[in-house]
């Protein structure tokens, strides 16, 4: 009997709980609204950049010739006129001492036959032969001393030298750069933006840069120039960014770069995850939950701007659930 008792009393805890559970299902769902909030909205182009001069110099050697003399390296800041290397001329010292001999003979010859024509005892072509050996002369000397000077580099401006190619004891060939040199400007930011993105760019809009070198800082530049050519390869155009005076980047480091094409700092806002597909979002009226569809303006990772659709009194879930059609009851819990 007691056996017994126990199934009957084992079934009724069974039926009892089935249909509390049965009343349970038929309870309207549990969801989390929140409200719209006013904040600042940035709407930007993101690009990779890479920093490089504004102004870039190279400097080569005009003759094939060893290097002899490395007189600045990477990183010196330079005067112009400055000799930053020299290469090997003893040939063209031998040569200028000989053409400076023919010189000085061809002027002593010179004298000579002025005296002897003055008092005419020569031709007029015998002097006039003379005067043209040592404009030939003082021609060649001319020459001799300017090929030497080929054989030194100097700097044309007052630059910094951002990179060296070359060592003491090799033989470079002529147009060959030894230096590279970054002079009268400030370093720039040279981005590709792709050519979906460029019709929104304009000269003067501001640029947020950061880099992983920086983690905890954003510097801000200006757009300077856009290529009017594309890259048909990449399908991306080049931007000019110009950048602070104080910007710690080195010549080459990556870059990532945020065009500002349009800033509020009276934005409606909502959370990324309350925008669901064909960006509709569920707002609750009563007890009910209605489908409407909002305009989107600047997307970030967190908030997304509502530009149509949506006021600041509006209660609409904080989570977009595909579950919920429009038009379903359920319960309201706002969100903290």
């Amino acid at each position: 009997m007691k056996n017994k008792l126990l199934i009957v009393g084992s079934l009724a805890i069974v039926m009892a709980t089935g249909a509390g559970a049965g009343a349970y299902l038929l309870m309207p769902p549990t969801v989390e609204t929140i409200t719209p909030q006013r904040g600042k909205a940035v709407e930007a182009i993101y690009a990779t950049g890479t920093v490089e001069p504004t102004v870039m110099i190279p400097l080569a050697p005009k003759t094939t010739s060893r290097l002899t003399e490395i007189l600045s390296d990477e990183g010196a800041h330079v005067r112009k006129g400055e000799v930053l290397a020299k290469f090997e001329d003893d040939d063209l010292g031998a040569v200028i001492d000989q053409i400076t001999a023919q010189v000085e003979l061809a002027k002593k010859e010179l004298e000579r036959k002025e005296k002897l024509f003055q008092r005419k005892f020569i031709a007029a072509d015998a002097y006039d032969n003379a005067v043209s050996n040592v404009a030939v002369a003082e021609a060649a000397l001319r020459e001799a001393i300017a090929k030497r000077t080929y054989m030194t580099i100097t700097a044309p401006e007052d630059a910094t030298i951002i990179k060296r190619d070359g060592e003491v004891g090799e033989t470079l060939t002529a147009n060959d750069p030894v230096f590279y040199l970054s002079c009268c400007a400030p370093n720039r930011i040279s981005a590709e933006v792709d050519e979906e993105d460029i019709v929104h760019v304009k000269t003067g809009q501001k640029v947020l840069i950061q880099s992983d070198a920086y983690p905890d800082k954003t510097f801000e530049g200006k757009v300077t120039a856009i290529t009017p050519k594309g890259d048909p390869e990449s399908r991306s155009f080049r931007v000019r960014i110009s950048v602070p005076e104080d910007f710690p980047f080195l010549v080459g480091m990556t870059a990532e770069t945020n065009i500002v094409t349009n800033e509020s700092d009276n934005a409606l806002l909502v959370p990324v995850t309350s925008v669901g597909k064909k960006n509709m979002v569920q707002i609750v009226r009563g007890n009910e939950v209605r489908l409407e569809p909002v305009k989107i303006g600047a997307e970030g990772k967190d908030k997304v701007e509502i530009l149509e659709g949506l006021t600041e009194t509006d209660k609409i879930l904080s989570i977009y659930k595909d579950t919920l059609e429009d038009g379903h009851k359920v319960r309201v819990k706002e969100a903290e």
